[in-house]
């Protein structure tokens, strides 16, 4: 965990703002649900000074295997659709992290989720469950 803060804190914020709508937003919940990821939130951080991304985008998985699979589609779909490649990436089996500095991904199996509780972290950013 406290390598994850670290990286955050060292790399700066694009001036560039994304939004829900943006491809790159799109795109990486596109690819979340392409490999069945559940629970997905995501969490606008822009009114909060202390944030390191402008969205934080969380999901959980059942398995190591389906955290794996999950950030790697995230990785694929996102270098072909919008050409980009991740700021910075943690690898896990239980908690993997792609960062695309104004978009920070967080794949969790269901107990770590609950464990870190980065919802309750970042209670005062505005939440949206896309679960359709």
């Amino acid at each position: 965990m406290d390598k994850i803060i670290t990286v955050l804190q060292e790399r700066k914020k694009s001036t560039q703002r994304v939004t829900r709508s943006s491809k790159l937003f799109k795109t990486i919940l596109n690819a979340i649900k392409e490999k069945k990821g559940e629970a997905i939130v995501s969490l606008d951080l822009k009114k909060i000074d202390e944030a390191v991304a402008d969205f934080f985008i969380l999901c959980e998985a059942q398995s190591n295997v389906q955290v794996k699979a999950i950030a790697d589609n995230i990785i694929k779909l996102v270098a072909e659709n919008c050409e980009e490649k991740p700021f910075h990436t943690e690898h896990g089996d239980q908690w993997t992290l792609v960062d695309y500095v104004n978009i920070v991904v967080h794949v969790f199996q269901k107990e770590h989720r609950k464990f870190y509780d980065l919802e309750s972290l970042w209670e005062d950013a505005n939440s949206v469950e896309h679960n359709d």
